[in-house]
């Protein structure tokens, strides 16, 4: 991990956005699973890189064909058809179907367009994560970012996992609490 991918993580001691997520995750007894497009695994190895990591990993589908994202994680084909693949209802569905295909307590997920050219109407560097988890709980953000093909991978990597940092310390706790997703 570079030194950058590490900043603004929320971990301690310069700790990197994966190894917080993990700590959090067992701290809970949980467990997470990822749901890839444009990042083609890059999440799960990010997460799989960091010591122990099997008490909290599930696995990972890397959707990177429409297809897969239909008939593997569930997402509505009507919605594929009208909206594409880059979008943020989508990314929710794909982590959504990939909990529930793995077991997992969290689902994350991205997609999005990486470049080199437009895909769906959407411009490079669009991107959507989400991470979905227990009771219902969801968030989704939306990304415009800058760069070439493996900046804009590695910054959704990195916003994916600080998307689910974020979930899994605003609701550590709170398990009675309303939680509104959807950043």
């Amino acid at each position: 991990m570079s030194a950058a991918a590490g900043a603004g993580a929320g971990g301690s001691g310069g700790e990197g956005a994966a190894a917080a997520v993990l700590r959090a995750l067992a701290d809970g007894g949980r467990t997470v699973a990822a749901a890839e497009s444009l990042t083609g695994g890059l999440v799960a190895a990010e997460l799989t890189a960091v010591p122990g990591a099997s008490r909290s990993v599930r696995g990972s589908v890397t959707a990177y064909a429409t297809e897969v994202k239909r008939e593997v994680l569930g997402v509505d084909g009507g919605l594929l058809a009208t909206r594409g693949a880059v979008d943020g209802e989508v990314a929710g569905q794909m982590a959504r179907g990939v909990r529930a295909l793995l077991g997992a307590d969290w689902g994350v997920a991205t997609t999005g367009v990486a470049g080199p050219d437009a895909q769906d109407g959407k411009p490079v560097g669009t991107v959507f994560v989400a991470a979905a988890g227990p009771d219902g709980a969801m968030s989704v953000r939306e990304l415009s970012l800058d760069g070439d093909r493996a900046r804009i991978r590695a910054e959704s990597v990195q916003a994916v996992l600080e998307l689910l940092l974020g979930e899994l310390t605003e609701n550590a706790g709170a398990k009675d609490t309303e939680h509104n997703g959807g950043n």
